[in-house]
């Protein structure tokens, strides 16, 4: 019962955290516009670093990361506080995984939002400050070398999921000394936060196969000043 209390608090603020997209917020407080009506008419970082500007995209950043921290952070203190570990060794861990898991959903399907959000990148990434700050490194190495060579953002962040779950067992396993079975548990748990992110960036996909991706640049487009 316990587990399972714990289990619905986690998505719980996962999910209405993640809601909270503050691409939408802050270009709509700054700028008076929807950002899901601009640029690729996604909510997120990289189009609003496009469309509204570098002062944007730095709350926008800063905002997607906190909820991400924050909702992992709840879900392991009432974790704790209600004794809902499992067995062997009273584990916590795995809560973090479901609340960055539904923090993404949130992002990604906000209900403050009808529903229409981003793509979930950010959360996700910020989830595994608090899931586990190794894990958290390694995939931002990934994503900036993958940035670097290709000036691709879509490309960078799903190289990155993509890698996730081995980058996830392999610091468990090796680096935190967890028996491979409990690493293998957290794997496990990690590919649909993966998936999801992946299976967003699916018209990017189509544009990269045609050429038409758009590259990185520090320079917003002046869509709006």
């Amino acid at each position: 019962m316990r587990v399972f209390m714990a289990l619905i608090i986690a998505a719980s603020a996962g999910y209405f955290l993640g809601s909270c997209n503050f691409s939408i917020i802050v270009v709509k407080l700054m700028k008076g516009r929807d950002i899901r009506n601009m640029g690729s008419k996604n909510a997120g970082l990289t189009n609003t670093l496009r469309c509204a500007g570098k002062t944007c995209a730095l709350l926008t950043l800063i905002g997607d990361l906190a909820k991400g921290v924050v909702a992992v952070g709840i879900a392991r203190l009432f974790c704790s506080l209600l004794d809902a570990g499992l067995a062997p060794g009273n584990d916590t861990h795995y809560i973090g995984y479901i609340a960055g898991l539904f923090a993404v959903i949130g992002h990604i399907f906000p209900i403050y939002y009808d529903f229409k959000g981003g793509k979930g990148v950010l959360v996700g990434v910020a989830s595994f400050l608090v899931i586990d700050f190794k894990v958290f490194l390694a995939l931002l190495a990934i994503f900036v070398v993958i940035l670097t060579l290709t000036k691709y953002v879509s490309l960078a962040s799903m190289i990155s999921a993509l890698y996730c779950p081995l980058s996830t067992l392999l610091m468990s396993w090796i680096v935190n000394n967890n028996s491979f079975g409990r690493s293998f548990i957290y794997m496990m748990m990690s590919i649909p936060i993966a998936a999801i992110v992946i299976w967003m960036h699916r018209s990017n996909i189509e544009r990269l196969r045609n050429g038409t991706e758009n590259k990185f640049t520090f320079h917003t487009r002046g869509i709006i000043n």
